[in-house]
This record gives C-alpha cells, sequence and structure tokens, in this order.
C-alpha cells in the first residue's frame, strides 16, 4: 500500500507535544486569530534526506500555555510558534508523521463520538471515556489520563490542544467543528498528510536567509529569517471556484498605491454583468477603460450586452476605492496572482478566509512590506506610512529579490512533533497520487542544499 511504503523509509517516531511562550518581534508576542499553527517549543530544522532524521527535543516541564481567549470568536488571540510551516525540514517530517498515523491505524485507530455527544468541562459518562481515550491516541492528552470519564481540566487542555492542531478556536468544549474533526478517521489524516507529501514533489525552491511562505489552506502568512517565524499574518485566499494557486516566485518591489488592472476574465464575467445593470458602475468605482495604447475610451461607447472578449482593459485607479487597497507585494508568476492590501478588512475577522479570485490579501500588509524593504535604506514602516498618505504612486524596487512560496498543505509536523491538520478547502487531496509517492520514497525526495548563501531544494525525485 502506499501510505505504508511512503512511511517506511522514516527513520524516528514522533515524540511528545508541548505549546510553548510565544515568539517575540519588536518585543511583543505574535499574535493571530484562529487557523494558525499552535505556540511550540524552537528547535533547529530537520537536516534534509540523506541524513538521519533527529527526534525534536523534549519540551521544557516550565514551557508556557497559549492563553485561553474567551473574548469570542473573530476576537480570540492565539499565541503562534517560531518555526516555518515550510521549511527544508517539511518533508522529512510529513514523512515521519505519516510513520506515526500509520502506527495508529495498525492499532485500530481511534474511536467515533457519537453525533449527539454532549462534551463540556464539568459533564460525565461513558461518551466523556470515550474522548478522553481518543485525546490519548493522538497524544493531545499524555498516556496515563486516559482512565476515568469526567470531563476535567486534563480534558479541557486536551480539547484546546486538539484544536489549536487544527485551527479551531481554543475553547476547551467540544461543538460541532472540533466533534467533526474529532470524528476524522484515521484513513482520512494519513491521505491528508500523503496528499500535501505529493504536492511537495517537483517543487523547486530557494530557501534564502529571508523568505515568505502562504500556506493556502491555512490561511496564513509567514516572513521566515533566519529559520524562524518573524512575522505571521491573517490572509484571505482565493475562493472555492477561484482558488489561489501553489508558486514559487521572487518578491521584486512593493507598490504604494497601485492601481488595478482588472483580469480578463473578471471584466468579462463581471464587469460586463455590473455595467448591464448600473452603466454608472466604472465611474462610482474609479474605473477607466484603456486601448491597446493606453488610451482612455469612453465606456458609453462600447457594447456591455455583448459575448465577445474585449478587446480593452479596465483599469482602477489609486485610492482608498481600490481593490488593492493602497499596498501590492510585486511578484512576477505564470498565474498573475500577488499578494496586496484590501479596502475590506473585515474580512479578516472571519475564520473562514477563502473569498478572494485567487490573489492573496494580507492582514496588516504594511508590516509586512516593512519586514521585505529591511535593507532598503529609507523605507522603513514609517517611511511606507508617509509615501501612502501622499496619494502618489511608488514602486520600491528590491535590491535583492525575495523568495516567496504558496503551498497547500493540508497536513504537516513542526519541528517539535506537532502535527497539525486543516480542512481541504479546494478537494485537492482527492487527486493523490500514491504511486509517485512510493518512487520518491525509493528515490530519496529531497536533494541536499547546494549550500553558500542560498539553499536549493529540488523535490522532484521523479
Amino acid at each position: 500500500m502506499g501510505r505504508v511504503a511512503v512511511a517506511g523509509v522514516i527513520l524516528a517516531t514522533m515524540t511528545g507535544m508541548a505549546l510553548a511562550e510565544p515568539p517575540q518581534v519588536a518585543g511583543q508576542p505574535v499574535l493571530l486569530s484562529p487557523g494558525v499553527s499552535p505556540a511550540v517549543t524552537p528547535s533547529k530544522p530537520a537536516p534534509p534526506t540523506g541524513k538521519p532524521v533527529q527526534r525534536p527535543a523534549k519540551p521544557s516541564a516550565n514551557a508556557a500555555r497559549a492563553p485561553s481567549t474567551p473574548e469570542g470568536r473573530s476576537a480570540a488571540a492565539l499565541a503562534l510558534s517560531s518555526d516555518p510551516v515550510f521549511d527544508e525540514g517539511t518533508y522529512a517530517r510529513i514523512k515521519e508523521a505519516l510513520l506515526s498515523y500509520a502506527d495508529i491505524q495498525v492499532r485500530g485507530g481511534w474511536p467515533s463520538l457519537p453525533a449527539d455527544a454532549k462534551l463540556a468541562p464539568g459533564v460525565s459518562g461513558p461518551d466523556v471515556a470515550l474522548l478522553r481515550r481518543r485525546l490519548v491516541i493522538t497524544e493531545d492528552m499524555p498516556v496515563g489520563q486516559e482512565a476515568g470519564d469526567v470531563y476535567d481540566a486534563a480534558v479541557v487542555d486536551g480539547v484546546k490542544r486538539f484544536q489549536l492542531r487544527h485551527g479551531l478556536e481554543a475553547t476547551g468544549s467540544v461543538g460541532a467543528q472540533t466533534l467533526k474533526a474529532l470524528n476524522v478517521p484515521v484513513a482520512a489524516r494519513i491521505k491528508q498528510l500523503e496528499a500535501s507529501l505529493e504536492r511537495l514533489l517537483g517543487m523547486d525552491f530557494v530557501f534564502a536567509e529571508r523568505y515568505v511562505v502562504v500556506n493556502i489552506p491555512a490561511a496564513f502568512v509567514e516572513a521566515v529569517g533566519g529559520d524562524k517565524v518573524q512575522r505571521r499574518y491573517r490572509v484571505i485566499v482565493g475562493k472555492i471556484d477561484k482558488p489561489s494557486p501553489t508558486l514559487t516566485a521572487y518578491i521584486t518591489a512593493i507598490n504604494l498605491n497601485p492601481t488595478w488592472t482588472v483580469p480578463l476574465s473578471i471584466t468579462k464575467n463581471e464587469i460586463f454583468a455590473h455595467m448591464r445593470r448600473d452603466p454608472s458602475y466604472l465611474s462610482r468605482m474609479h474605473m477607466r477603460v484603456l486601448g491597446a495604447h493606453d488610451e482612455e475610451i469612453d465606456p458609453q461607447s462600447i457594447d456591455w450586452s455583448s459575448g465577445r472578449s474585449p478587446n480593452f482593459t479596465v483599469r482602477q485607479d489609486s485610492g482608498a476605492w481600490n481593490a488593492l487597497g493602497n499596498l501590492k507585494i510585486d511578484m512576477p508568476n505564470p498565474y498573475s496572482v500577488y499578494m496586496h492590501d484590501t479596502d475590506a478588512r473585515r474580512l479578516f475577522e472571519n475564520d473562514y478566509r477563502f473569498d478572494s479570485h485567487g490573489c492573496t490579501r494580507v492582514d496588516n500588509v504594511r508590516d509586512l512590506a516593512a519586514w521585505i524593504l529591511q535593507d532598503v535604506p529609507g523605507w522603513n514602516r514609517a517611511a511606507i506610512d508617509a509615501g501612502i498618505a501622499t496619494g502618489e504612486r511608488k514602486i520600491i524596487n528590491l535590491p535583492h529579490k525575495m523568495p516567496v512560496a504558496w503551498v497547500y498543505l493540508t497536513g504537516w509536523m513542526t519541528r517539535d512533533g506537532i502535527i497539525e491538520f486543516r480542512e481541504d478547502v479546494y478537494a485537492h487531496d482527492e487527486a493523490l497520487d500514491r504511486t509517485a509517492l512510493d518512487e520518491a520514497a525509493r528515490a530519496g525526495g529531497f536533494v541536499a542544499p547546494l549550500g553558500h548563501d542560498l539553499k536549493q531544494v529540488s523535490i522532484d525525485s521523479r
């Protein structure tokens, strides 16, 4: 079986898991709403394939837990790990996670909880006894805590840890979403890990000293420097019918007060419809119709009822109304997508953040831009704010392009051995090719880094 072949090449098993103190950025903890990684104890990155995979270090006994946040779903703030979701050790760690979950499967998996189970602090009964067993199997509760049928403090902590690992609000109570996640069978979790592993195959990426990663299913972006996450923000990614692509590219510039050239597909499928209903739509949205040589065309001269492909472009002026907001991160790629600000900031408060046409909208994008530009003299956060305040377009080119990757990992493991899962929103896991994984297991996956300032990692083992 494919999963056995892949798991069989792993050299170490998963060790204990613990939450730890949040990383510090500019003297402050990195905080984010639900849907993000739990905090873990920082450790050295796993070595590339070809060297033994070392067991993660045991966490310290006094490691602090992430604070609970009773304020509510959108206001919750969770302490985060300083370890990136995607680094040179990701491929090997996912294989390690596969071994752990294959072992659980061989032992019979975990029990399913009744759909009508009442699971909250203070209750007791056979359903709680089942929950305790379930949490111990995946190490959300320590071995030895499975006995009993009371929903006590140990169960609350175990449920919170489970919720953090699955991008859920850490309430400590089992609501509908947590119950659904608890009842996902081990075979389905194995498939998520296998699919995440397979999506790394054929992917070439340069791990530089500083790089940026978007994990699409988790809806967050990480700014990585010195093998540690120095910034992490919520993002809004593509809708189910307009998914964000996986890609590798380079950030080349920061664009202040950008204009927005509307993609042809949006012009044809949406602008035409708006203009048929409301001929003033373009002027209200501060949009212009431009010809082949950027000459402005009167919108009233266009037949908006036509089904033909437009031979013009639509461009939105800079300003507060602009769909890109006040800042765009340029990263040339075949999909013509990028990271940018947004004029609809309320969307970041949602746990479900799959609402774009494929681009990535970044919460606090100015702060991310300041991090990207930290080696460019004269362009700190205050300068970015001042540049935007002028209302004038300004393109700030990077002297050295920065690697960026958009990955689709629905299952992965942190350096501490914490295995995390997110929902397969785009249903990409259904396309799993286990034959490719078997070939990769025999070939070894990652190749060793080239060294020097940039570390080239090829995941194409076929």
